[in-house]
């Protein structure tokens, strides 16, 4: 009886943007995101397992290990679905890379939530929600015997793999010319470090349209409305921690954008880049209407195709310089660690990252009662916040790892000044 040829797993280059986080990783700051949904009715972990089998094979730049090679790291895909895990006690658990050796991803239960969180280096916000939705549309067809159309991201789980969805979009989009890294210093919220290494986890729950109608009334978005608040926040609280004006240093908040809004793509890899907006409060008190008007124009001048096809070049350009492919993984590490220790996470306070309204079929929507999105907090920064809307509700999720909840007071405060009712949840730490 002759033996079958085992199946080769897939290997793919980290992607342009995925190749700094290997290297920028720290003893305690693994960069690591989370994604979740809450269904209507406990979890059934057997029938998740089956699901996550599926879904492993079909996003296979998704489900995969940090492999490290001579150049380069690499993601390999694995070759069977983790075990699903029961929750701990806080969310985005330091992630080892021995853990990544194994899986850069873990897939976590807790009552009727099922969290899945990524190793920044496998995909970005949209990539890691397709997979999240495409994993809870195969637990559903198996639990409940129902059909899901494909669409609002839910795909064939029985289909191979498409190429396009395993691009990297970063050098076909470079542009001729490269953008500066030269940037201001913001400032950077301090507390008392949480000993033990618990996170923080706390969720600002809204209406949609309570939002959108004042957001409207300023002529803002919803992302552009909530980064003001988020920057009216800052500034008030740096008011009080530092009430000399002239050591306070630019309020700064980094808005990420997903590129795929302006150029054709289908990658579920990283394809996204950033704005950064700031207000110095060394020139004068900033009404909401100034910090709106900032955001707008920051965001109107660099969310257009030129500018980001700049900003892209600047990372390919590194990648593509001859002594940089040469350099051994080590060395490269070195230096790409330095470069975003003194180019990264100084830039801004934190993230305000917002995925967008999730939509899903609506055979889905009966099963599902929200989702979530949680950042990781910052290497040198204390904050992060993650956003997205489900129904009619908006959800802001900040993470800390200091005990003071300052920036979440003043938060609230903004937006009950606006007349915005606001229902607050948290994990607080009852030990």
């Amino acid at each position: 009886m002759t033996k079958k040829t085992p199946k080769l797993i897939r290997w793919v280059r980290l992607d342009n943007a995925a190749k700094i986080y290997p290297a920028a990783r720290k003893r305690n700051w693994s960069n690591i995101y989370r994604q979740s949904v809450t269904l209507r009715e406990e979890v059934d972990k057997t029938v998740l397992a089956s699901a996550l089998e599926m879904n492993v094979k079909r996003f296979p730049t998704i489900a995969a290990r940090l492999r490290k090679g001579l150049f380069w790291f690499y993601l390999q895909q694995v070759d069977a679905a983790p075990e699903i895990r029961d929750e701990y006690s806080y969310p985005l658990v330091y992630m080892s890379k021995a853990e990544m050796r194994k899986c850069a991803f873990r897939v976590i239960v807790y009552k009727k939530r099922i969290a899945v969180e990524f190793f920044h280096s496998l995909t970005d916000g949209n990539g890691a929600m397709v997979f999240l939705k495409n994993l809870v549309a195969e637990y559903l067809e198996q639990k409940y015997g129902i059909s899901i159309p494909y669409e609002n991201g839910i795909l064939d789980r029985r289909e191979e793999p498409r190429e396009e969805e395993m691009e990297d979009c970063f050098p076909k989009n470079a542009g001729p010319v490269p953008a500066s890294r030269r940037d201001t210093d913001a400032w950077h919220m301090y507390g008392t470090p949480q000993k033990d290494g618990f996170l923080h986890m706390t969720c600002f729950c809204l209406s949609v349209a309570d939002a959108l109608d004042v957001a409207h009334r300023y002529n803002a978005t919803l992302t552009v409305f909530m980064t003001a608040v988020m920057m009216m926040a800052l500034l008030r609280l740096q008011n009080e921690m530092v009430p000399q004006i002239k050591q306070q240093k630019p309020v700064k908040v980094l808005i990420p954008i997903n590129l795929r809004h302006l150029f054709p793509a289908r990658t579920l890899r990283n394809f996204a880049m950033y704005t950064i907006p700031e207000a110095d409060p060394r020139l004068g008190e900033y009404t909401l209407e100034e910090i709106i008007e900032i955001i707008r124009h920051k965001m109107g001048a660099e969310f257009t195709a030129k500018h980001m096809r700049s900003v892209i070049a600047t990372n390919v350009n590194d990648e593509k310089n001859p002594l940089v492919r040469l350099i051994p993984l080590p060395l490269k590490n070195l230096v790409m660690k330095a470069i975003f220790n003194s180019v990264g996470e100084k830039k801004a306070c934190l993230t305000l990252s917002n995925i967008g309204r999730i939509e899903v079929p609506a055979v889905m929507q009966p099963y599902i009662e929200r989702f979530d999105f949680v950042l990781g907090v910052q290497a040198a920064a204390p904050y992060n916040c993650g956003m997205l809307s489900y129904g009619d509700t908006v959800y802001l999720s900040f993470i800390r790892n200091i005990e003071e909840p300052a920036l979440e007071r003043h938060f609230f405060e903004v937006l009950h000044a606006l007349g915005l009712p606001v229902t607050v949840e948290s994990n607080r730490n009852e030990r």
